[in-house]
Order: structure tokens, then C-alpha cells, then sequence
């Protein structure tokens, strides 16, 4: 019986390249040169690898939340990564293909070096992401929702303009009178943590604010991390904003502990697709980060670079942001 044949680490030993480059000559994606993809390929004929030891094109696309990967927690419950999870479905079938959802606990970590997909999207991947290395050793196509830590040239993402959405949320609160803004936020490890904080200094410290950040926490739900600041009467804030979904309701909980009125003595605005936010009272303005048109655009691009892995892709254009004012932010005289 004949011997199992080179493997593509063989191949990547021959030619002096990495696995992956191998992967991606072979499979036809990824963003190689000319004749780097043809010296693989030739390497490989002479040491007699055959194409039909890959399989086919699975019509198959994966898509992994990774900002906790390997924590228990449900994602979907998250009101952004329903409607972008929709969203990318909707589009993934209308280009033919399925689209299958990782688990985010830890007992899915087979997965990541074995499902079979023809391309991957992350959502939030942060620095240090294990699912990230182990796509990347295995040379899939992938896409980002974020910008991806340390990304590298061939990378794609489909993102927001944080610091022009940042810089609006503030711009707004100081114009309804806030002269004492905190952000709610410092939690993940993901681009859009970052790239919120950097925006929300530099609006400081052009105006000479002194910056207030209160780390967000997903299980205070009774906002106690509030406390120390809404106690202090002359020098509590005057105006919050929530980068993520469940502040808005952690702040009017501590609000309404330390007899704040909103929005007479505290204006509220929160990142959220939750539209509950619009039913309560008051109000609460909220900031949306378009979730659809960003799986949309992103389960796009994905197919390109499976389906056309020799042209380069244009980048996406940022996702609009949309600021919806609510009670929360017109304070009443």
C-alpha cells in the first residue's frame, strides 16, 4: 500500500514558507504573491501531493463571538449579537451558503482547529485570542467584526468610526449641559474598549476635563459601582455614558438609590440595541452600532475572499452609527 504522501507541513519545509502560506496556495485564498503561490504549488507537485487529499468547498461559513472565548456566557442574550447573528444569517444564506455558530464555552475548543468552514467571522476577537491562532495556523479566510489585535496586512474588518461615534455621544451630553461626564466602560480587551477609552480622553482632555472612568462590571446589576461617586455630592457626574448594553440600567438603578433624578440631575446615554430602552421612564437615549449592516457587510466580504481569493479586497466603509436622543438627555427646566 502506498505511504499517507506529504503533508502540508512537508511542503511548508520545502518551500521555506509556514503552514499557512502553504494552506492558502493550495486552497486558493489569502492575499500571496504571484510567485509565492506558484513555488508552493510547484514544491508541492514535485513531492507528489495530490489536490484531492483537501475537500471540497464546504458552502459553509463559521462565525465565533471571541471576546471571552472559552467563558460560559450567552452571547445571544446580548441584543447586538442577535441582531448581528441574524443579520449574517439572512446574508449567508442569500449568497448560498449556511452559517454555523460557535459555543463560546470551553468544551468548543475542538472546534476551532477542526469545524469545516470555508472562512471564518470573529466578533471582537481581543489580544490573545486562541480562536484567532488556531485559524490562523489552520490558513481559513477570515473577517473581523472590530479591528483585530496586531492585524496584519491581508486582514479584513468591518467596524464603526468609535472615535466620530464617541465624540457625537459627548458632544451631545455637553450640549444638554453636562459639564462632568463619566464613562462607563474599561472591560473587555476587544478594539472597540480601547478604541472608546482613547476617544473619550482625548474629548477630555481638549476641554481640560479631568477623565472619569468607572469600570463596567456585567454582574453589578444593582450599579453599586456608582456608589462612591453618586454619594459625593460635589463631585459626582452630572452625565454617563455606557459603552455597553447593561449599563444604562445598572446606572438608573444606582441613580435611583442615591435619589438622583433623571434627567434633571443626571443625563444618561448607553451603547445598546435593546429597544426597551425606549419604553421605560424616562426614556434612555442610546447610540446604535448599525449590528445588521455590519453582518451584512462582513458575511460580504467573507464570501469574496473565499470565492475570489486572488483579488484584494477592497476594505469596507465604517458602519454608520446612529444616536437616537430620548428623555434621559433633555433635561426639563
Amino acid at each position: 500500500m502506498p505511504g499517507p504522501g506529504p503533508t502540508i507541513a512537508d511542503i511548508a519545509r520545502a518551500a521555506e514558507v509556514s503552514t499557512a502560506t502553504v494552506s492558502h496556495a493550495l486552497a486558493g485564498t489569502g492575499r500571496l504573491g504571484d510567485s509565492t503561490r506558484r513555488r508552493v504549488r510547484e514544491v508541492a507537485a514535485a513531492l507528489g501531493y495530490s489536490a484531492a487529499r483537501r475537500g471540497p468547498r464546504t458552502r459553509t461559513l463559521g462565525l465565533a463571538v471571541t471576546t471571552y472565548a472559552g467563558s460560559a456566557w450567552n452571547f445571544v442574550e446580548i441584543a447586538y449579537f442577535s441582531r448581528l447573528l441574524t443579520a449574517a444569517t439572512a446574508a449567508a444564506h442569500a449568497h448560498g451558503y449556511a452559517l454555523t455558530v460557535l459555543p463560546a464555552e470551553r468544551g468548543a475548543e475542538p472546534l476551532w482547529h477542526t469545524l469545516a468552514v470555508d472562512g471564518m467571522l470573529l466578533l471582537d476577537s481581543p489580544a490573545g485570542d486562541p480562536v484567532l491562532a488556531a485559524l490562523r495556523a489552520r490558513g481559513l479566510p477570515l473577517v473581523f467584526d472590530g479591528r483585530p489585535p496586531d492585524p496584519r496586512p491581508a486582514d479584513v474588518w468591518v467596524d464603526n468610526d468609535h472615535e466620530a461615534a464617541t465624540r457625537e455621544v459627548l458632544d451631545h451630553l455637553a450640549a444638554a449641559g453636562a459639564r462632568r461626564i463619566a464613562l462607563h466602560a474599561a472591560y473587555g480587551r476587544e478594539h472597540y474598549t480601547a478604541a472608546v477609552g482613547a476617544a473619550y480622553g482625548r474629548w477630555c482632555a481638549e476641554r481640560g476635563m479631568a477623565p472619569l472612568v468607572v469600570p463596567f462590571d456585567p454582574q453589578d446589576g444593582a450599579g453599586h459601582a456608582f456608589d462612591p461617586l453618586f454619594a459625593a455630592a460635589g463631585q459626582r457626574p452630572d452625565a454617563v455614558h455606557c459603552a455597553y448594553d447593561p449599563g444604562g440600567r445598572q446606572v438608573l438603578a444606582a441613580a435611583a438609590r442615591h435619589g438622583l433624578r433623571v434627567p434633571e440631575e443626571l443625563l444618561l446615554v448607553c451603547a445598546s440595541e435593546d429597544p426597551g430602552y425606549g419604553w421605560g421612564e424616562p426614556a434612555v437615549t442610546t447610540l446604535s452600532l448599525g449590528p445588521e449592516l455590519v453582518g451584512e457587510r462582513a458575511v460580504a466580504a467573507l464570501v469574496a475572499l473565499v470565492e475570489r481569493p486572488d483579488d484584494a479586497p477592497a476594505p469596507p466603509a465604517p458602519v454608520p452609527t446612529t444616536l437616537t436622543p430620548r428623555a434621559s438627555t433633555h433635561r426639563r427646566r
